[in-house]
């Protein structure tokens, strides 16, 4: 593992006006240092958490896919955040991972959120996503995800002397009513993984009258936070040091003694 620099984009969203979100972030990286690594965008950043798929949904070769594309290669980063997307007949949640180079991986949010109907329109996904950054691995998740620790536990590679990653990520549209949830919860994560946590949520006020305060967090594997914004528009960058979790690890090797289970798709 060597040094890994991320940057967390908390930022108001236009509700369903893709070309006004895509400025506005484009604008905001403009402001991202050079060398960063990886930047990440909250849930559903191209529209607000809008259920009107047939509209706003896209395909993998659509607009927003390109504008990633784009943005990536020109600012040599790897970007990620999640979309609407349209694929075989059925909607996705689809959290995007892409690289300077224009290939990418992508994770369909787990847990469609029933509450607001989310789970009747989109599709959810199967599988989870690891993905790997100068050493770093990190494991990418969508807002109502963090509510079910199961699917995000830190189990052991099959060596056993591993966790399976380092940092997990939580991309979200999480309202300011039900913040409370989410603060504690992102903590419970950080502590119970033994990893780094990063969540990324929206602020302002949505078509529905919702109101965000983003509240993004920066959380060691501690438990501790190292960067909490709410309220207003930011962007935070930092670099992770491979020696804040390994020496944590070494202390406290609290992962090997967890239970093991299997999950079912």
């Amino acid at each position: 593992m060597s040094p890994l620099t991320i940057s967390l984009l908390q930022q108001d969203l236009f509700w369903e006006d893709k070309t006004a979100n895509l400025n506005s972030f484009e604008k905001a990286l403009q402001q991202i240092p050079s060398g960063t690594h990886l930047v990440v965008l909250p849930e559903m950043f191209n529209t607000g958490f809008s259920m009107n798929a047939d509209a706003l949904a896209e395909k993998m070769d659509g607009p927003s896919v390109d504008w990633m594309k784009n943005i990536a290669l020109k600012k040599r980063i790897i970007l990620t955040g999640s979309l609407m997307i349209r694929e075989e007949g059925k909607y996705y949640n689809r959290l995007i991972w892409m690289l300077p180079n224009g290939q990418f991986a992508y994770y369909d949010k787990r847990h469609c959120f029933g509450y607001a109907g989310e789970d009747k329109i989109f599709t959810p996904g199967k599988k989870r996503l690891i993905a790997s950054v100068n050493g770093w691995k990190i494991c990418l998740m969508v807002c109502y995800d963090l509510r079910f620790p199961v699917w995000s536990r830190n189990r052991f590679s099959e060596d056993e002397l591993t966790p399976e990653y380092d940092l997990l990520v939580y991309v979200a549209n999480w309202p300011e009513k039900r913040i409370h949830a989410w603060n504690t919860l992102l903590q419970a994560r950080a502590i119970e993984n033994q990893c780094f946590v990063a969540g990324v949520n929206r602020t302002g006020i949505d078509g529905n009258g919702i109101y965000y305060n983003g509240s993004s967090m920066l959380i060691n594997p501690a438990g501790e936070i190292l960067y909490h914004k709410c309220d207003t528009p930011d962007i935070f960058t930092t670099t992770l040091l491979p020696e804040q979790i390994t020496e944590w690890r070494f202390r406290y090797p609290f992962l090997k003694d967890q239970d093991h289970f299997l999950i079912e798709a």
